[in-house]
């Protein structure tokens, strides 16, 4: 009965930069006291006074570090460390908050700093965002770290594909050494200093994400470093409604990419023992929209993340304090605060979350391999232009929908190679998406599969039936890979190769250049497979091979591109004696739940309607069902009585105890304040009445689960409520 657990398990918790306020003091296991100033240790005091475990969380490629910039700490100007672009435009958080290199300096330097928070006493320290911007790379502090690091001269990155592949590992090295430094220095300060170990974690977007945002980070490196224990999977609205292509249509898909974006956080700690949280966010960082705009993506996120059951544990909400006390629109005329029915089911879901178990999934096993190296080929040189980009400043870079729709234009047509690069560089990364979104449209639970963990876990491949992968948008780092992906053909896998050589960076300066003239050869020569033709199918050993010869990019560009590749994974399947099964929905059991989630755009327009006796999670008061339907683009959570034991169906306040007699029950809560709390209850007696701390409150019994359902006003602190039989 997770419901009822201690707060060392810190399966919930949030980030919070700002002071207590009634709506969120809602009784979670942990909170990351946010950002070092005046006032962070007096935060940290009073978060461990409230019962909370106390983490702290700050930026490390960002953040408020004017005294280093400044030359404040050390008496140098460290301004050169800030990233810059080609045209020698700094690139800015913020003003005043560049982003960083990551120097060996800078690197000391906030190791010195944050020594603070261990002295306060914190359990955890989340050091979030290890971000280099792919168009960066041009600062005098990088250009040192290049010839140090290669030892030879600095080459711009625009200049050819070898020199952006290079400087884009470089900057991915160069954040994981910071964080190894930055981890190392503090663990062993806090065990010499006060014997006490102090875990370190990384709060990062994740690998699909960075890669459709241009920006290079650590990701799978993480797992090399013996001082991280951990990661939060930064997953929510703002970066899973990054539009992406399907059927020739380019629109968000916040769902699906959630789907994927979760997916591949699991890989960060699969089979290490690390935590992972995954993170959902109530709103998003862009205020431009209204409550139902963020209700419906909200609860995408969260049916996504429970797809996934390997992970039981989650950050409920960052910054609640603009959740809970913002208005949206933000400065428009309509703006208001948040709903109460949305602000119970807020409450109701960050309990819910902290009851979930970790498990496994059946079926068909299908991965998706994607790899570090994608972030390494993200814009192509200038040489493959006939004119060089314009000028681009600003962060976050979106294509613009005239450049899409151009570029859509140009390959409808016919082939144009500038338009396919430009298409194949776009925010909507559809190199990756072509070999996974025909398949999860039409409910196959494709996940992604981290290709660089095959040198780190033996049989990492072996969780996984079929596999699809392309080196259009990847490449393998060491020959190896190839080899254990070949290892698990033989064994009685299904590899389905999708590429038609397009790609110039399988021109870079690697491993395979001089033999083959990209790894894919090296592969299918591993492989012992001899490509003839634009299709082809053989064995392998007891596995199967599988090759489509084309652009994965160019499936998406039409419903017949979708078709061919659905076609095609078909057949594989079927000379290895499976069978490809297609349907409108993906369903996940997660001990007494049921997740489920209705594809739009998929084999049927037809809704889903499930039978039995159910609790709708994504209800206010825990609607008791006999009957649900989930109509296209939607999803629900369900608790299976079926499957139920506890006697706590559902609650939007944290239950301390819950004492059950033959025509009584009594337990304490703690919850936030400010909004309307309901809890349901399965008892052994016909509820007929109900008090909190003395008062009389609401009860309602309905007898098909043979439930009550009590309802109040919640108020911060500990409460009791007794619960009484006719």
């Amino acid at each position: 009965m997770s419901f009822i657990r201690s707060c060392s398990e810190e399966r919930t918790g949030y980030q919070s930069g700002s002071e207590f306020l009634l709506a969120y003091d809602n009784g979670c296991d942990f909170i990351m006291v946010y950002r070092l100033n005046d006032s962070t240790r007096r935060r940290i005091k009073e978060t461990r006074e409230r019962g909370y475990v106390v983490h702290f969380m700050t930026g490390i490629s960002w953040g408020s570090y004017t005294d280093y910039l400044y030359g404040e700490y050390d008496g140098q100007n460290h301004w050169d460390e800030a990233q810059t672009d080609r045209y020698g435009n700094v690139i800015l958080h913020s003003k005043d908050t560049p982003y960083m290199v990551p120097t060996v300096a800078f690197a000391d330097y906030l190791s010195h700093k944050l020594r603070a928070v261990v002295d306060a006493g914190v359990e955890a320290i989340h050091v979030e965002e290890p971000e280099f911007w792919d168009r960066a790379g041009y600062s005098p502090a990088f250009k040192r770290e290049y010839e140090l690091y290669y030892r030879e001269p600095f080459a711009p990155a625009y200049e050819s594909a070898d020199a952006k592949f290079k400087a884009s590992k470089l900057k991915a090295y160069l954040y994981a050494r910071t964080i190894d430094r930055v981890a190392s220095s503090l663990k062993e300060y806090s065990m010499v200093k006060y014997g006490k170990a102090l875990r370190f974690y990384v709060p990062t977007h994740s690998l699909l994400n960075y890669t459709q945002w241009k920006i290079v980070s650590p990701e799978g490196k993480l797992a090399d470093i013996p001082a991280v224990d951990g990661c939060i999977a930064q997953v929510w609205t703002g970066t899973s409604r990054e539009k992406n292509w399907y059927n020739g249509v380019y629109a968000e898909r916040t769902f699906e990419t959630a789907y994927l974006e979760y997916g591949v956080m699991q890989e960060l700690v699969k089979g290490t023992g690390r935590k992972m949280w995954f993170l959902h966010d109530p709103i998003e960082d862009n205020d431009i929209f209204d409550w139902n705009d963020y209700r419906k993506n909200y609860f995408m996120t969260v049916a996504a993340s429970l797809m996934h059951p390997k992970v039981d544990s989650f950050e409920i909400c960052p910054w609640p304090n603009r959740v809970f006390y913002g208005e949206y629109p933000k400065g428009k005329p309509e703006a208001e605060p948040i709903p109460a029915d949305y602000k119970t089911i807020l409450n109701n879901n960050f309990n819910t979350l902290g009851n979930f178990e970790a498990g496994e999934s059946g079926g068909i096993r299908v991965g998706a391999l994607c790899a570090d190296s994608q972030l390494y080929q993200r814009e192509y040189p200038d040489s493959e232009f006939s004119e060089p980009p314009k000028e681009i400043t600003g962060t976050v870079l979106v294509d613009g929908e005239e450049l899409i729709n151009s570029i859509k234009n140009k390959l409808t047509d016919g082939f144009d190679r500038e338009a396919m690069l430009k298409y194949v560089s776009s925010n909507a990364f559809p190199s990756f998406y072509g070999v996974c979104l025909p398949l999860l449209k039409y409910g196959v639970p494709v996940r992604p599969v981290l290709l660089d963990n095959v040198k780190r876990y033996p049989g990492y491949l072996d969780d996984y039936d079929a596999l699809l992968m392309s080196y259009e948008y990847m490449k393998p780092e060491s020959p190896d890979m190839n080899a254990a992906i070949a290892e698990w053909v033989r064994r009685g896998g299904a590899l389905i190769y999708i590429g038609d050589g397009f790609d110039p960076f399988h021109g870079v300066k690697s491993w395979w250049t001089g033999r083959y003239p990209s790894a894919a050869e090296h592969l299918f020569e591993m492989l012992e497979v001899k490509i003839e033709g634009d299709r082809q199918i053989c064995r392998c050993g007891k596995g199967v091979f599988a090759f489509m010869r084309t652009s994965p990019a160019k499936l998406l560009l039409s419903k017949e591109g979708g078709d061919a590749l659905r076609d095609f994974y078909a057949e594989a399947l079927e000379f290895g004696g499976r069978k490809a099964e297609y349907r409108n929905y993906l369903h996940a059991e997660r001990g007494c739940y049921d997740v489920y989630s209705v594809l739009a755009e998929s084999v049927s327009s037809e809704p889903l309607k499930v039978s039995g006796l159910f609790a709708d999670m994504f209800a206010p008061d825990f609607a008791i069902v006999s009957e649900k339907t989930v109509n296209p683009g939607e999803n629900a959570l369900l608790l299976n009585f079926e499957r139920n034991d506890s006697p706590i169906i559902g609650t939007s306040c944290r239950i301390n105890s819950l004492d059950i007699e033959k025509d009584k029950a009594v337990m304490t809560i703690r919850g936030a304040g400010e909004f309307n709390a309901n809890v349901r209850l399965k008892l052994p007696f016909k509820a007929a009445r109900a008090k909190i701390d003395g008062k009389e409150i609401k009860c309602e019994y309905e007898s098909a689960a043979g439930t009550a359902l009590i309802s109040f006003e919640s108020e911060p602190g500990e409460r009791v409520i007794e619960i009484y039989g006719e």
